[in-house]
């Protein structure tokens, strides 16, 4: 009997201790993604007009401007995040009329609602709202086998593209009336 117990302690001891590693390989690599995205963001963030910084809530999150190039939305609110699961998640806020855009306060939510469904399909980065109604266009980049620079470059590249389609919230937003083509929901 003892000898069983002996044997069960052990094994815990030794499951136990094999996760408390591979959580600290996980947090390891995690710091040196984030390092890799800062000597990225620093390289290829001036060609782009873009400059970051550290989020001072969250030291895994970076957060970034794009105020140039832009017709229909004041600016952009880029937010990159390493996350625990080896990704990238990218989160573009545009700003109009002073705001985030926010589907709770937009003139007709339900328009809006359905012109994201249907930009997702459209554009490269996806349309979502968050858990306070602002919208964002995102993406995501997984690191399962290396970091890739050359689709982060591109996808801070792509968000500029994002602004036309501020241009097709507007009549939502502002409840200008229905986008040409477009059948009120």
């Amino acid at each position: 009997m003892k000898r069983a117990v002996l044997l069960v302690v052990c094994v815990l001891t030794m499951l136990s201790g094999s996760a408390a590693h591979g959580q600290q390989d996980k947090e390891a690599d995690r710091v040196r993604t984030r390092e890799m995205l800062v000597q990225l963001l620093e390289k290829a963030g001036p060609a782009l007009k873009l400059s970051f910084r550290q989020s001072e809530k969250q030291p895994f999150n970076y957060v970034g401007w794009l105020r140039t190039g832009l017709v229909n939305a004041e600016s952009f609110e880029i937010v990159i995040s390493v996350t625990p699961n080896a990704t990238l998640g990218f989160r573009i806020f545009p700003r109009y009329n002073k705001g985030y855009i926010n589907v709770d306060k937009a003139k007709n939510s339900a328009g809006l609602m359905k012109l994201l469904l249907r930009l997702s399909d459209r554009s490269f980065l996806f349309w979502g709202v968050d858990k306070e109604g602002d919208v964002f266009t995102a993406y995501t980049v997984t690191l399962e086998s290396c970091f890739p620079e050359e689709a982060i470059k591109i996808v801070l590249g792509s968000i500029v593209n994002s602004d036309k389609f501020i241009g097709e919230m507007r009549p939502f937003i502002d409840g200008t009336g229905t986008p040409a083509g477009r059948i009120a929901p």
